[in-house]
């Protein structure tokens, strides 16, 4: 009852309390100020796919450039059921052709994602959810234990046979995507899906929930337990907004931080070893510099992203 009547208070206003001021201003500064204080330890991240179209990657409904928008060659019967599970187990062949050219290895991290390397590495990152599936976040570093793939991942795949359901690694469905074969279970023969989805939240329905509309059960460090995160109506606020591309907004509050210098470092020494590995012929995956032992090249086919990466470049606000 006390623990409601706190967030009660502190939300809403009620119970006579007047809600502790966290900002001392309501700015960009306001929150610099917030971050280098003795009172900012935990930080929890929020990101979309707003954070990838800088690398090449379309959203899903930007007109013209997002990804529903280019979907025609696919011949759907509308541009949601490239997502369904069940489209997808009777007609697997789009995802996979959409797959090869938004595969993971093909594209670099932004800016965005390295300012959360730098939160992570000052010890200030609690958790990031994210509901992109591209492991950009993975590429840029941050450790899988801080992250939620909220909408699942192509690092992993799983045969969908309940009686297999034979796990897969990311080298595994590379090799059979790039070589355009439906993947198949080397077990029963069942098919093999990209990707763990939470819930199955996007598969079960072929919808995309977005984290505010969304009640759900989240690991945080073991250290804590599991934690139920309620995103809801009390939520649905913000103290301070960037009306701006994430990555500029990024490099403004590493600025005001005294951080911009460090993560423009972070950010070419980090593209220097992605573009290192892609010309090693012996790899050319940006994701074995994080470890990954995916020894096939694959053949990198054009991205739909190509409209998008012509628009901006990340690199350019550097």
């Amino acid at each position: 009852v006390e623990l409601l009547r706190t967030l009660l208070s502190r939300t809403l206003g009620l119970g006579g309390d007047k809600p502790e001021p966290v900002l001392d201003e309501l700015s960009l500064q306001g929150v610099s100020r917030f971050l280098k204080s003795d009172r900012c330890k935990n930080i929890v991240c929020m990101v979309g796919a707003g954070i990838s179209t800088s690398a090449g990657i379309p959203d899903f409904r930007s007109p013209g450039t997002g990804l529903y928008s280019n979907l025609q060659s696919y011949d759907l019967p509308y541009p949601e059921a490239i997502f369904e599970i069940g489209f997808f187990k009777k007609h697997p062949e789009p995802f996979f052709a959409l797959a090869r050219e938004l595969y993971p290895g093909q594209f670099k991290p932004t800016v965005c994602h390295y300012f959360m390397r730098l939160l992570q590495d000052k010890g200030l990152l609690l958790r990031c959810y994210t509901q992109n599936i591209d492991t950009l976040e993975r590429v840029a570093g941050l450790d899988p234990e801080l992250l939620v793939e909220a909408h699942g991942t192509f690092f992993t795949s799983h045969c969908l046979r309940p009686s297999c359901r034979q796990r897969y690694g990311l080298a595994w469905m590379r090799e059979r995507i790039f070589s355009s074969l439906v993947p198949k279970c080397e077990k029963c023969q069942g098919l093999v899906k990209p990707g763990e989805f939470l819930r199955g939240a996007q598969w079960e329905s072929g919808k995309v929930f977005t984290f505010p509309s969304t009640h759900l059960l989240f690991p945080f460090p073991r250290h804590r337990g599991p934690t139920k995160v309620t995103l809801g109506s009390l939520c649905l606020h913000r103290d301070v907004a960037w009306l701006g591309d994430c990555d500029s907004g990024c490099l403004a509050l590493a600025e005001l931080l005294g951080w911009k210098e460090e993560l423009e470092e972070l950010v070419r020494r980090e593209h220097a070893a992605i573009d290192a590995k892609a010309g090693d012929r012996d790899g050319g995956d940006p994701q074995k510099h994080r470890g990954d032992e995916d020894k096939d090249e694959g053949n990198h086919s054009k991205s739909l992203g190509d409209k998008a990466k012509a628009q901006r470049d990340p690199e350019e606000s550097l």
